[in-house]
């Protein structure tokens, strides 16, 4: 970012709220991948109005299936997501294979000042990493947002959820935070781990609980999240009636965050 742009940024209004949304596009198919959708969860992205949005198991570039469907984007999946809607978005890849790549991203309406990677993979072949943002939101000196895709074993969770502590703990202490992704915690063990870096959960401030979230069509378990520190929400809801039902295996949720 210039220092044009630096300058533009602290004399705007201060925001004062951003709407979030959180969704695990499932590469761009449907529960099962009977069909590739990703034209219409954009549409359906684009009309809900997120100034961010976190992303799970998107794909950088998949050679095969850019051969097999004739409607599958010539850029990398988030940056089609992203299109006239998001100006600025970072990709972290997390599983590499012959074909192609996915991993997380973040798309969001204002400057990304920088972004990292973080591999948070334990053993064997579960990919996974913490995709840490900076962005430059008008009145505040730095808002950070951290998109998560944690593994289906709950001991690589738990070491998982103490390295995203760790970084949460590593951030200046009067920065807003935004957590959300997919933590795949259908036991419910996050909270007591990121309840401790001062991490507090959208849905459970608002509701008592965490959202039913998977499988989109018949939610029942609470495998997404969207956690704060230093900023309270509002608003929190899951996105699980049509056509977000038929649009990946994950409902997706949004959120008010008050900064």
């Amino acid at each position: 970012m210039s220092q044009l742009d630096q300058k533009d940024i602290h004399l705007a209004t201060p925001v004062t709220s951003l709407r979030v949304m959180t969704v695990n596009v499932h590469k761009g198919f449907t529960f099962f991948n009977r069909r590739f959708i990703l034209p219409e969860l954009r549409e359906a992205v684009s009309t809900h109005g997120a100034d961010m949005v976190f992303l799970q198991e998107v794909h950088g570039e998949h050679h095969q299936h850019a051969l097999r469907y004739g409607d599958w984007p010539d850029t990398p999946q988030y940056e089609y997501l992203a299109d006239t809607m998001w100006p600025d978005f970072a990709y972290g890849r997390n599983a590499v294979y012959p074909h192609g790549d996915h991993g997380n991203a973040l798309l969001s309406k204002f400057p990304i000042l920088r972004y990292d990677n973080r591999d948070v993979s334990v053993s064997g072949t579960e990919e996974r990493g913490l995709l840490h943002s900076v962005l430059a939101v008008p009145g505040h000196d730095e808002v950070h947002a951290v998109c998560v895709h944690l593994g289906l074993q709950e001991s690589h969770r738990r070491e998982q959820l103490e390295l995203l502590c760790e970084l949460v703990d590593s951030l200046p202490p009067e920065a807003p935070v935004i957590v959300a992704g997919d933590f795949n915690d259908w036991r419910k063990r996050a909270d007591a781990i990121l309840n401790r870096c001062g991490l507090v959960e959208a849905f459970v401030s608002s509701h008592g609980a965490p959202a039913k979230s998977f499988p989109a069509r018949w939610p029942l378990l609470c495998l997404d999240r969207i956690y704060v520190r230093n900023a309270t929400t509002r608003g929190a809801q899951v996105l699980s009636r049509r056509p977000w039902s038929h649009l990946s295996d994950h409902a997706p949720l949004v959120v008010e965050v008050c900064l």
